[in-house]
């Protein structure tokens, strides 16, 4: 009998797939996996193209924060998250463009990754990446999320008026994020059919 066959329950995310015999082997796993999914966003986070006029770059930084979610699951996404925000803040150069620290006006979407990384992983594990539409619904909800915190905080930490944080702090990324969430709903219900077939 595979081990991985009990994984593939609606319970379960990505990251259950892998198989771990003993309880500390598990306890290894998943502190490797909480590690990966913050360097992961990381790296990501220095793919970063400025938009003119706006003091929040293109980055690959949310993407991946939310695939560590739908992948890892709530607990695994939100200590990942927790990690990368923590170490940033202490002064690891991974945020956007090499950036680290609290003070800047674009920590707020930092935040908003943590919520949202835990939110995305919660409906992964309600089947929220099986099917391409779920998909898009998870990472659409996602998205929401990181907008929710990272612009309202833009607007203050700027002094600019909210309606100005949203022409600059979301409205040119909108276009991208569809094009994000195009590419989870292909790999992510994909991964899924690939362990099926494996199981």
């Amino acid at each position: 009998m595979s081990t991985a066959a009990p994984a593939l329950n609606p319970g379960a995310v990505l990251a259950d797939l892998l198989p771990a015999a003993t309880a500390t082997r598990a306890r290894v796993r998943d502190a490797a996996l909480v590690i990966g999914g913050a360097a992961l966003t990381g790296v990501a986070a220095q793919i970063a193209v400025p938009i003119p006029g706006s003091p929040v770059p293109v980055t690959g930084q949310t993407f991946a924060a939310l695939l560590v979610g739908a992948s890892l699951g709530a607990g695994r996404g939100l200590l990942s998250l927790a990690l990368y925000a923590i170490a940033g803040v202490a002064g690891m150069p991974w945020f956007a463009g090499g950036a680290s620290g609290a003070g800047g006006a674009t920590f707020g979407y930092v935040l908003g990754m943590l919520l949202a990384a835990t939110a995305v992983g919660a409906l992964a594990r309600r089947g929220g990446d099986r099917g391409v539409l779920r998909t898009a619904a998870t990472m659409a909800a996602g998205n929401a999320l990181i907008y929710a915190i990272g612009v309202p905080f833009l607007a203050l930490s700027t002094g600019m008026p909210l309606g100005k944080a949203v022409a600059v702090g979301m409205v040119p990324f909108l276009l991208g994020d569809a094009l994000k969430i195009a590419l989870a709903m292909g790999a992510l219900p994909a991964a899924w059919k690939l362990a099926g077939r494996r199981a």
